[in-house]
């Protein structure tokens, strides 16, 4: 009989999958909860954060043609176009095809958990006297927060073993996360999301992207993700060669061949 797939050192390597999962889904489920039932200290804060900044965007014409022209550059159709390419960019050019397999998927079903869980909590979006701007679709969590979150990670991890040095790294890192907390600002200040949309937008996406990596690395940690996936120089065999003859114990090694014999 096979042995089962789940075996006890699987289902330990699979553990930090789990983990990262419930660091997600606990403060994402409390805050949607929160939200559901009204209550009236997260509806308050959110109220009086989006009228003090959408106050603060109306009086900078500049900043709110800002806002406005990064939320259109960061709509999910773009930032996930950029991250499609990344991956398949890895694939070409370091033959990393399992690797950048997962990044698509885990960015496709990103984008789709967090197009659902809007429709599960159902908030309606913040109304603001003299609009800023105006957004279609529910509110919680928000999907410019959660699909920048959910990009920028799976994008930072797809080509973490390729980057050269530990400056490269930090900069890759730094960028991810100036991309989002700039996604998540623009959505506060042009008022289409309350402050705990776009938290829990970051923490759903950049957590969903985490816990399927571990869950990746855990399932089958022998394939090599990090490596390319074409094969290395192989092993000299030594198998087909003749064994050498031994030399008796004292014997002096004979005369060099002359041209003739040779």
């Amino acid at each position: 009989m096979a042995p089962s797939p789940l075996t006890p050192s699987r289902r330990r390597r699979l553990l930090p999958a789990v983990g990262y999962a419930v660091g997600m889904a606990v403060p994402v489920t409390a805050l949607a909860l929160l939200v559901r039932e009204r209550v009236d200290v997260v509806l308050s804060y959110d109220a009086a954060a989006i009228t003090a900044v959408t106050d603060l965007t109306r009086s900078h014409p500049g900043l709110c043609t800002a806002l406005v022209t990064w939320q259109e550059a960061f709509q999910p159709i773009w930032v996930y176009s950029v991250g499609t390419g990344v991956c398949a960019w890895l694939w070409w050019r370091h033959r990393l095809k399992t690797r950048a397999i997962w990044g698509f998927v885990t960015m496709m079903v990103s984008w789709n958990i967090a197009l659902d869980v809007k429709y599960v909590v159902q908030r309606a979006r913040p109304v603001v006297e003299d609009a800023v701007s105006h957004a279609p679709g529910y509110s919680f969590p928000s999907g410019h927060a959660a699909n920048t979150a959910a990009a920028a990670t799976a994008v930072t991890v797809v080509v973490w073993p390729v980057l050269a040095n530990p400056a490269a790294k930090m900069g890759v890192v730094t960028a991810a996360a100036v991309v989002v907390v700039l996604t998540a600002l623009d959505r506060l200040f042009l008022g289409v999301h309350f402050p705990s949309d776009v938290t829990a937008g970051v923490l759903l996406g950049s957590g969903l992207v985490l816990a399927s990596y571990a869950g990746f690395r855990g399932w089958n940690p022998a394939h090599s993700s990090e490596r390319p996936d074409t094969p290395g120089p192989r092993p000299t065999d030594h198998s087909n060669r003749s064994p050498r003859r031994a030399e008796p114990v004292g014997a002096s090694p004979g005369p060099s061949p002359t041209p003739k014999e040779q």
